[in-house]
């Protein structure tokens, strides 16, 4: 459902991204893992048009993502590493407009079911959303999603500073959406979250995909040393399955 071929993003000569060959199928969760520029956030921009390849192609449920822009879009849901609310809005406010915006928007009754599925305390569905900590923030954007019903969850650095409980309460709300045959592309930093939350994981060193492996073929061992490795070797070869 999301596919990158050939995919490549050059910066003024800089390469920041280099014939990225890569699938996301329904239920399936690619961990993106790699260095600061290493690609990952580049990769998340090309899937939500926010800047167009220098070559290659991205392609959303088939449809080609620069040629189809607004098609592609219906399809796809996106969660930055700092979600944009509007503070003086409440949580059910926030995920009405979003979710609006995306011609899905919810009744009040049915947002509020939403917002408490994902976990937000009931109580905290009325308050401003400037009240908020991170954690919740990022429920409320999983909400939007959901309401969205998009097929395609896009995820940059979606765990950066969360506390252990609310990265846990976010990993399950990702394993939710995966059984509802959702797929989900995620760049993140944490080895842990991607051994346990993905199906797929790929380690990135400057704009190359150097790893890319199946999560149960790997112990968190392995990969922490398969990691580390890869982030001291001065090769940039070809992706390794």
């Amino acid at each position: 459902m999301l596919e990158a071929i050939n995919l490549s993003k050059k910066y003024s000569g800089h390469n920041a991204l280099s014939n990225l060959k890569l699938t996301v199928g329904q239920g399936e969760v690619f961990c993106l893992l790699g260095a600061n520029g290493a690609g990952k956030t580049t990769t998340i921009n090309l899937f939500m048009n926010f800047i167009q390849p220098s070559s290659g192609h991205v392609k959303v449920n088939g449809l080609d993502a620069s040629a189809q822009p607004q098609d592609t879009k219906k399809h796809l849901a996106y969660i930055p590493e700092n979600l944009s609310l509007y503070g003086n809005l409440t949580g059910l406010e926030n995920l009405q407009f979003f979710a609006g915006l995306g011609g899905e928007k919810p009744d009040k009754s049915s947002a509020e079911n939403l917002l408490q599925s994902v976990g937000l305390q009931s109580d905290a569905v009325h308050k401003r959303v400037s009240q908020y900590s991170k954690g919740m923030r990022q429920k409320v954007g999983i909400a939007i999603a959901k309401a969205k019903q998009a097929d395609n969850l896009l995820l940059d650095e979606p765990t950066s500073g969360l506390d252990p409980q609310a990265s846990n309460d976010f990993a399950q709300l990702l394993q939710e959406m995966r059984q509802n045959n959702v797929a989900i592309l995620m760049a993140t930093h944490d080895l842990f979250r991607a051994k346990e939350s993905g199906t797929h994981i790929g380690i990135m060193k400057a704009g190359k995909l150097i790893h890319s492996l199946d999560s149960d073929e790997i112990t968190l061992t392995e990969l922490e040393h398969l990691y580390l490795e890869t982030m001291k070797s001065e090769s940039h070869a070809e992706v390794n399955h």
